[in-house]
């Protein structure tokens, strides 16, 4: 994995399809496989040497830095307590791996194939011979069950929820594990287990599993802990003897034998840090930064790159999020009118220069994000629930309010007054207030990120020209985490990524269930029945066109239940880096991957002496 479990999002790319295992006559087993795509087959061969979007011979060696904000307190990303240090998914492998370049295909890891019947009742893996932890011990299957129990048991509260369906974990021969599953059409159930991080069972059955604890954990992957210093810094070096460097799935990757990750206050210490050469690589996500902050000599000499990348991934949403379990925010009503307040386009010209684009999905910039009216089989799914949803999601397409980007959106506040006034809240004495109990509207909207202020505070602005009296509340990473595991705040800014092939992550994002249990990603507290039942239909979609349809019609209901106010979205990736790295010319789809860059040692060296360098950097001037 690259990032958060990516740590945590676990943006599933999951599949199913008839033809995942060949099957021969009835009585007899489904024929191992060595890879499983969610729907058709997987695009690559059982004989296949790498992915296309890596350089096969690209040269192991060197170091890079890194930079991570914040602090850390564990290397232990599976659970609730405490904040996880950086790269610690580089620790643990899962039994299959992702490509980037498919809608959700998976290939053996761990695992060197899968079995899987027609039905999906039920998924079987074979454990390579040769996959071994750091200490020298075989990965075994007693391995895989027990980490199933732990992470179901002890770890984070997603996991709970994500493996639910699975019924039982079985040893069926010395190499073989089973896993059962509740019945249902749950086809990516095969690939969710694919995804389960392996963990230690002579390591862990001796430690307290749920502690924030800095103790370098026993792994199997490419990397380990070599050196750290709590909330300052960590190293990792690549592992030499490391079991699964050879296989296909990691061919041309992981080739910097070491990382280290230095972590810093603030993402403006961190691009001054870049300028000096403190930090090596930097993905910039502010717009503002990107366009001024990098005007140095540096950069014209070629000898610090500014790269756009362009992707074709769901960019998923951010924007404010509004609690419902509050008070202030349980009418759609209201919800709806605090989308009237915010002023992108005057946002974007001002603050963005231009460099963003509208969110208006909760599936952005993919096939999967619903738009117009709804029709054909999307209709049809919705078509039952027609009394349970607004008008709306029938009679209107949805589109975020706009405006003239003047700065004074006079139309879109007179709008959000008439859905107030609609609500129960009238203005006196140039307050909104309540017209029952006569109290002011008041709520905090909680940032971590003082890059964030340059946003919330124009918001607040027009806010108050509603009379209403919002607060904003800066808190550290920490408090921002723990505050967000317990729904302990009124709005917020988050986002939720997803992917090419969305599944069981959804019922973590928007379902009743995940809304009362602490640590969801429901920060919004949606608890809509509709939702559920659109939930289960993406989960049980048997087919490419039945996922796309289930998924537009899940996004145009929450659309239309104005739990967020969307914020916007790019269609690149920035990187901002000094040019020592060489990297594949053509990257996958789902954007670019530092796992599959390198040092290229001749650019190296004529940056360590100063030489000006306009040449990209691509895998064509390697060598």
């Amino acid at each position: 994995m690259s990032s958060i479990v990516k740590a945590a999002s676990l943006c599933l790319l999951l599949g199913s399809s008839p033809a995942l295992a060949e099957e021969g006559p009835e009585d007899e087993a489904p024929r191992p496989r060595h890879g499983i795509a969610m729907h058709g087959e997987p695009k690559y061969p059982a004989d296949f040497t790498h992915f296309d979007y890596v350089n096969p011979d690209a040269p192991k060696r060197g170091a890079v830095r890194l930079a991570a904000r914040g602090t850390y307190d564990s290397f232990n990303p599976f659970v609730v307590r405490g904040v996880a240090a950086s790269g610690a998914s580089y620790l643990n492998e899962t039994l299959m791996v992702s490509s980037a370049d498919e809608p959700f295909s998976m290939y053996g890891l761990v695992a060197e194939s899968i079995s899987v019947p027609d039905d999906r009742s039920w998924v079987e893996f074979t454990l390579r011979e040769e996959a071994r932890w750091h200490d020298g011990e075989p990965i075994s299957v007693e391995d895989v069950i027990f980490s199933l129990n732990l992470l179901r048991e002890e770890g984070h509260p997603i996991y709970r929820q994500y493996y639910a369906d699975v019924t039982a974990a079985e040893k069926t021969g010395p190499r073989k594990v089973r896993f059962t599953f509740s019945e249902g059409e749950n086809l990516e159930l095969p690939l969710i287990i694919g995804q389960l991080p392996i963990l230690p069972k002579h390591y862990w059955e001796e430690r307290d599993f749920t502690r924030s604890d800095l103790e370098p954990p026993l792994g199997s992957g490419p990397y380990r802990v070599a050196d750290f210093e709590p909330g300052r810094h960590v190293t990792y070096e690549r592992v030499e003897d490391y079991w699964g460097k050879d296989l296909p799935v990691n061919t041309g990757r992981y080739n910097f034998d070491r990382i280290r990750y230095d972590y810093y206050r603030d993402e403006t210490v961190i691009r001054q840090a870049v300028k000096a050469g403190e930090v090596d690589f930097r993905q910039e996500n502010q717009a503002k930064a990107w366009a001024l902050d990098y005007d140095t000599p540096a950069v014209e000499q070629g000898r610090l790159v500014m790269e756009e990348i362009p992707h074709e991934r769901p960019t998923g949403m951010q924007g404010f999020v509004m609690n419902t379990r509050r008070p202030v925010f349980s009418d759609p009503k209201v919800r709806r009118a605090m989308a009237y307040a915010f002023d992108f386009e005057w946002s974007n010209r001002n603050l963005f220069f231009g460099l963003y684009d509208r969110t208006e999905s909760y599936f952005s910039n993919s096939e999967l994000a619903s738009s117009g009216l709804p029709e054909g089989r999307e209709l049809e799914l919705l078509e039952p629930y027609r009394e349970e949803l607004p008008e709306e999601v029938f009679e209107e397409a949805y589109f975020a309010p706009s405006t003239d980007g003047s700065g004074w959106p006079r139309q879109n506040l007179k709008k959000a007054f008439e859905l107030l006034e609609e609500a129960g809240w009238v203005v006196r004495d140039m307050k909104l207030v309540h017209e029952d109990t006569g109290e002011q509207m008041t709520f905090q909207i909680m940032i971590y990120d003082t890059a964030f202020e340059r946003v919330v505070l124009p918001y607040v602005r027009n806010l108050r020209r509603l009379g209403i009296e919002p607060t904003v509340r800066l808190v550290d990473t920490s408090q921002f985490v723990n505050r967000l595991r317990d729904f302990n705040f009124d709005m917020t800014i988050s986002s939720w990524g997803q992917s090419d092939s969305p599944g069981n992550e959804q019922r973590n994002y928007w379902s009743s269930s995940a809304a009362e249990m602490p640590g969801s990603r429901n920060l919004a507290g949606i608890q809509d029945p509709v939702v559920d039942e659109l939930i289960n239909e993406v989960i049980r979609a048997g087919s490419r066109e039945e996922l796309v349809a289930a998924t537009r019609a899940l996004d145009r209901v929450l659309l239309w239940g104005h739990y967020v106010v969307p914020h916007w979205h790019s269609r690149v990736d920035r990187l901002v880096y000094w040019n020592k790295f060489g990297h594949p010319e053509d990257p996958p789809l789902h954007g670019f991957e530092f796992d599959n860059w390198w040092i290229d040692e001749d650019r190296a060296r004529r940056l360590r002496e100063g030489d000006e360098m306009v040449d990209s950097p691509t895998d064509e001037q390697e060598g």
